[in-house]
């Protein structure tokens, strides 16, 4: 197959397959599919709930389709995967969009086709468990009727500045000639270039230790900051005082959630272990991480305890429910363990997120957010997410949302260490 003869699908349409098929949709012929009836009505409307694509945006795609008609599929012989890959309660991968896809297009596939795939996986998802289920809806053969491609979506939720034509590509494919071509695709739109991997297993594994090495980050400051709590030490003092030094990495303490940071490492955990290795840091710095939305409540507790305050239906305000700021994403959150914990200490907890959407919230996690907090009526506050609005609202008009006394618990560090009665 030539440059010149690709006609494209995405397959999916979320955070990662939109502002895809949208830089695509600028430059060619692009049919974006999604299941979800409601996300393809709102895109054709130019309307897009993750934020992530502005309408102006999608108005300039001129090329750019939606549909959730899989017939449609069959006039494309390109197709790109971008749907979710996230964690069972077990936390272990959950390949059931992925494998669904594969399905999907392999009832589409002919003979000469490439599908490329963009979800995060661990090395040797593509070609293990992908590729049969494309071979047998297909009847086609691997590298002989049909080629794969693998090219890990670095998308950042809310990041307005690292977008995806401004962030190198790792790209890959089942042969040499492949890997061209999936490079010569990529690099009509991404502008900060390719990086050429020379396997896809290859690809798939610098994808999955992206997000381990920054996990693995944050349980090292997560893990001081309990160390410094209970020295009595104010953990951003310390890690200010060391960032003088040239080489300190910038990382700072809590909640580690979201669809990759608090995901990835479980894939390659995953694999390790079929193939007869535990790992023990990875699954350590994992372990730590899921904990401390525990431990932020608990902390919270002591501190409502040594004001008198009554724990037992307290009225509790958590702002933030988003897994990180400025995002209306609520994927593996990891503000919901602190909502969880408290209610189980039996506080009443209004949780308030002017980013998310309160329909998404209701699924997610059986919760209604308010639409406002009410003021002088909350025992204890806890600002979970560093929205620019919390920032711009202050620390004194939060604290009106306060009876006389409640605790104040900056886990973002938005506001001055005096300002608040509590930190990570």
């Amino acid at each position: 197959m030539k440059l010149t003869d690709i006609k494209l699908a995405v397959i999916g349409l979320g955070y990662v397959g939109l502002p895809l098929a949208v830089e695509f949709g600028k430059k060619r012929p692009v049919l974006g599919f999604d299941i979800s009836n409601k996300r393809v009505q709102q895109l054709q409307a130019g309307y897009d709930h993750t934020l992530e694509t502005e309408e102006a945006e999608l108005t300039a795609a001129h090329h750019l389709s939606f549909t959730t008609d899989a017939a449609l599929l069959a006039d494309c012989n390109c197709f790109i995967i971008t749907v979710p890959t996230p964690i069972n309660i077990h936390k272990q991968p959950d390949l059931s969009p992925l494998l669904m896809a594969s399905e999907l297009v392999g009832k589409a596939l002919t003979a000469g086709a490439l599908v490329i795939f963009e979800s995060t996986v661990y090395p040797g998802c593509t070609e293990e468990d992908c590729v049969p289920v494309l071979e047998r809806f297909s009847g086609l053969s691997f590298n002989q009727d049909f080629y794969c491609g693998y090219s890990p979506e670095r998308i950042n939720p809310g990041d307005k500045e690292h977008r995806v034509t401004t962030i190198k590509k790792v790209v890959s494919g089942s042969t040499p000639e492949i890997a061209d071509l999936v490079d010569a695709l990529y690099s009509e739109i991404i502008i900060a270039g390719t990086h050429r991997a020379p396997s896809i297993k290859v690809a798939e594994a610098a994808k999955v230790i992206e997000n381990t090495q920054r996990d693995l980050n944050i349980a090292l400051i997560n893990e001081l900051a309990l160390i410094f709590n209970k020295m009595g030490i104010d953990t951003e003092a310390v890690l200010q005082a060391a960032g003088s030094k040239w080489n300190f990495l910038p990382f700072r303490p809590g909640l580690v959630g979201g669809h990759c940071i608090g995901v990835d490492p479980y894939y390659l955990t995953h694999k390790a272990e079929s193939i007869g290795y535990h790992p023990e840091i990875i699954l350590a710095g994992r372990r730590l991480n899921d904990g401390m939305g525990a431990y932020v409540a608990s902390q919270f507790v002591k501190a409502m305890t040594k004001r008198r305050i009554q724990v037992d239906g307290a009225n509790i305000l958590v702002m933030g429910l988003a897994f990180k700021e400025n995002c209306p994403d609520l994927r593996n959150t990891r503000v919901i363990d602190i909502v969880t914990e408290l209610r189980d200490y039996h506080c009443e907890v209004d949780v308030y997120d002017p980013w998310i959407s309160a329909e998404d919230a209701q699924r997610e996690y059986q919760l209604t957010p308010v639409t406002q907090p009410k003021a002088h009526a909350y025992d204890g506050i806890i600002v979970a997410v560093a929205h620019q609005q919390f920032r711009e609202l202050g620390v004194e008009a939060i604290r009106q949302f306060g009876k006389p006394g409640h605790v104040l618990y900056d886990l973002k560090y938005l506001f001055p260490v005096d300002a608040s009665d509590l930190r990570l």
